[in-house]
């Protein structure tokens, strides 16, 4: 008898080696992800977190491969990849597009953003509300921005007027922005930014704050003035006909997901922020500016030709005017709320 259980459980061995694998158990569908910024930026922080929320809710039956550092697809090539099937999901910045996505550009306008939180919630509302022809190829599985751009310098800029012919490295939408607030705006690449800092070709620059301890800038800026000017828009997109493959409660999982991913990375990155500038203050003693209440309206009414252009740009293409409204509507809201939330 233990002889003839012996010869079966052989059998069933045997079986079990050289069965198809789908006979055995039902493999994970896999899914490639791919991001152009490098590993440790906020963009493939939230990628890497996504990954592990969609694994773990879908008990497995998803597995998620990811690509940081554009080692699948660039950050310019992003969006049309992934409509190709190159990647089955892919993040990317609208900016990298100008004119192509143009409900996107009413969000990344300089419109007094206080945090990162309250620009991505509305950069998700506005979307949802609108849904443009733009995102018509794709899937959008969640959206977020990075932190409004602030100004980091050698010297203290207390008020416009300190800005007047200031050579102050900006990039994108950037450019303008300091053109129209009197400044010198000098494009370069992120990094050659230490080198000019350091031999005076820039006397500061303007973007979201963290880099002063990621980049380490605070070494040379030691003046931050608060504008909370632009942002940058970004959205994870996947491919149709792979999201169409996918089974209805797949799908839901992934809907009620990107709402919480926009919150929990307008946190993530906000927090890194405020942990950049306490570091900063602590070790290189970095002054923080605070623009007088009055200078805060004169510079709202120096970039005010930007929204205008905008509303008179895309009116063809969109209700603009009701967007740069509901904008408005949508960010006062949620810095009510994220105010009332934090007492």
């Amino acid at each position: 008898m233990k002889k003839q259980s012996g010869y079966v459980f052989g059998i069933l061995l045997l079986l079990c080696l050289f069965l198809p694998e789908p006979v055995l158990a039902a493999k994970a569908i896999k899914l490639t992800y791919a991001n152009f910024p490098p590993a440790p930026t906020f963009p493939c922080v939230q990628m890497e977190r996504w990954k592990q929320e969609v694994e773990q809710r879908s008990g497995g039956r998803l597995a998620v491969q990811t690509f940081p550092g554009g080692t699948l697809l660039g950050a310019k090539n992003m969006f049309d990849g992934v409509v190709m099937g190159q990647a089955d999901i892919g993040c990317f910045a609208m900016s990298y597009h100008p004119g192509r996505f143009p409900l996107a550009e009413a969000v990344d306008l300089p419109l007094g953003w206080p945090n990162a939180t309250v620009a991505s919630l509305t950069l998700w509302d506005i979307h949802n509300k609108y849904q443009p022809e733009s995102f018509k190829k794709v899937k959008v599985l969640t959206m977020f921005t990075c932190p409004p751009a602030n100004i980091m310098s050698i010297d203290p800029v207390r008020s416009l007027d300190d800005l007047k012919g200031l050579e102050i490295r900006a990039a994108g939408t950037g450019v303008k922005i300091f053109e129209l607030l009197g400044a010198s705006p000098i494009g370069m690449p992120q990094s050659d930014v230490p080198d000019a800092l350091h031999k005076k070709v820039i006397k500061g620059m303007a973007s979201s704050l963290e880099v002063m301890k990621d980049f380490n800038y605070a070494e040379y800026c030691r003046y931050i003035t608060m504008t909370n000017l632009q942002v940058v828009s970004f959205a994870v997109v996947m491919n149709l006909s792979r999201w169409d493959s996918l089974s209805d409660d797949i799908k839901n999982m992934l809907e009620e997901l990107g709402r919480e991913q926009v919150q929990w990375t307008g946190r993530y990155v906000d927090e890194h922020v405020n942990e950049a500038v306490a570091w900063s203050k602590k070790t290189f003693q970095v002054e923080v500016v605070t623009l007088a209440p009055e200078e805060q309206t004169r510079m709202n009414d120096l970039l005010k030709p930007l929204v205008d252009e905008y509303i008179v740009r895309t009116a063809s293409q969109l209700p603009s005017e009701d967007i740069i409204r509901d904008v408005r509507l949508f960010k006062d809201k949620y810095t009510a709320e994220l105010t009332s939330q934090s007492k």
